[in-house]
């Protein structure tokens, strides 16, 4: 199981965008990492600078968005979408991709529902609920829940 540390997750996108920059191949996982980054101009100017931003915090107190958590809930996403888990994943996003007329949208309207998975897991001390988060996709794409 890869279990990246804060700063490994980081890096790993630093790279991804500058062997980007010098044409440098790139891995599968990289090339998805790369698309992600392209679809978020407004991060552009920190993946630029890891001297600067590898160590930066990014306090929701204070309203700051944390653009590595940001992008690597796209990738756990695409990963998701990849493989179909949890089971019905796929299909949601479509619905939400039609709902909301955007991919990109539709990601980001599962990015709320992983976090409120993640927050109740938290909260109760369990492991992530699928069937919660799936839920929300649901709810979220205009769907009635079968069964409550």
């Amino acid at each position: 199981m890869f279990n990246p540390t804060r700063d490994q997750a980081r890096r790993f996108l630093f790279d991804t965008w500058a062997k980007q920059k010098q044409s440098a191949p790139l891995t599968d996982l990289e090339k998805i990492a790369f698309a992600v980054l392209v679809r978020h101009p407004e991060y552009h100017k920190i993946v630029d600078a890891p001297e600067r931003y590898l160590e930066q915090n990014y306090l929701p107190e204070f309203g700051e968005t944390n653009p590595f958590l940001h992008m690597n809930m796209h990738l756990a996403i695409e990963e998701q979408l990849s493989i179909n888990q949890p089971h019905g994943v796929r299909e949601l996003y479509q619905a939400l991709c039609e709902h909301t007329g955007d991919e990109h949208r539709a990601q980001h309207e599962m990015m709320d529902c992983l976090g409120e998975m993640i927050w109740h897991a938290q909260r109760s001390g369990t492991g992530p609920d699928g069937n919660l988060y799936l839920a929300c996709m649901r709810r979220k794409a205009g769907m009635e829940q079968a069964g409550g």
